[in-house]
């Protein structure tokens, strides 16, 4: 396959999807990375899933407003949950992350159990289906993303608090029903990885970012193979190309 015979109908949108992610989850992962709560987003994206499982479960459309509510609803708890235990589990709170993991995470598979197509459902859930996204589908996260930038940049005490865990919630609820959990993960924690010591370090991570999005896209396409682990595995590659390669702060910067 070539680049001329590749489907820019549905690239263009996942395109657009993946940088509407990036948008949050690059600030909101240097901040990840500079608490020392790495899980925090596999946690909170899987209790957003665990919302959408719910509303599967019950009858309702997955891709409707009743999920939407839900996965929001399930992710605020969850990260206000994660708060709590950040004031009164400080020296302890990575395992209390991870314990919610993986309650999460098991849950959506017992409520999935007598679902015959519960297999599937949980695949899409963690994969994504990045390439399926439109015009429908995108307009809120572009809204949604706007207010969080927008609160996010004011800063104060309020975005560095509690704050931090409810845009985080609504970051999280917006794009793991775009891209699924493990892209949720490598979009938050891999371009913070790369920019860490670089010396233009929000420029140097959203360089990650999109290079990861727009090269795992491409070779998903001419490979026809599935796109959110190539993204994934893009991101990987160019975080530690651009950390190789990037000039770090000196020791005295740091």
């Amino acid at each position: 396959m070539t680049l001329s015979t590749l489907d820019w109908s549905i690239l263009g949108p996942a395109t657009l999807a993946g940088l509407i992610v990036l948008a949050t989850h690059v600030p909101l992962g240097r901040e990840v990375l500079r608490r020392g709560i790495i899980f925090i987003d596999l946690a909170v994206a899987q209790i957003a899933g665990l919302g959408v499982i719910a509303t599967a479960a019950m009858g309702w459309e997955v891709h409707g407003f009743a999920a939407q509510l839900s996965a929001f609803v399930a992710a605020t708890m969850g990260a206000l949950l994660l708060y709590a235990c950040e004031r009164r589990f400080k020296e302890s709170q990575e395992a209390v992350i991870g314990v919610v993991f993986v309650l999460a995470a098991t849950g959506g598979i017992l409520l999935l159990a007598n679902n015959p197509r519960g297999g599937e459902e949980l695949k899409d859930l963690l994969v994504g289906q990045i390439l399926w996204v439109d015009a429908h589908t995108l307009w809120p996260a572009v809204l949604i993303s706007a207010f969080v930038l927008t609160i996010w940049s004011m800063g104060g005490r309020w975005v560095k608090g509690v704050g931090f865990y409810l845009l985080f919630a609504l970051s999280v609820t917006v794009s793991v029903q775009l891209v699924g959990v493990f892209l949720v993960f490598a979009s938050l924690i891999l371009p913070a990885l790369a920019s860490r010591h670089a010396r233009h370090g929000l420029a140097t991570a959203y360089v990650v970012g999109g290079l990861g999005y727009a090269t795992g896209l491409l070779l998903s396409a001419i490979f026809d193979l599935p796109t959110g682990a190539v993204i994934v595995w893009c991101l990987t590659a160019w975080a530690v190309i651009i950390d190789l390669m990037l000039p770090h702060k000196s020791l005295s910067e740091v």
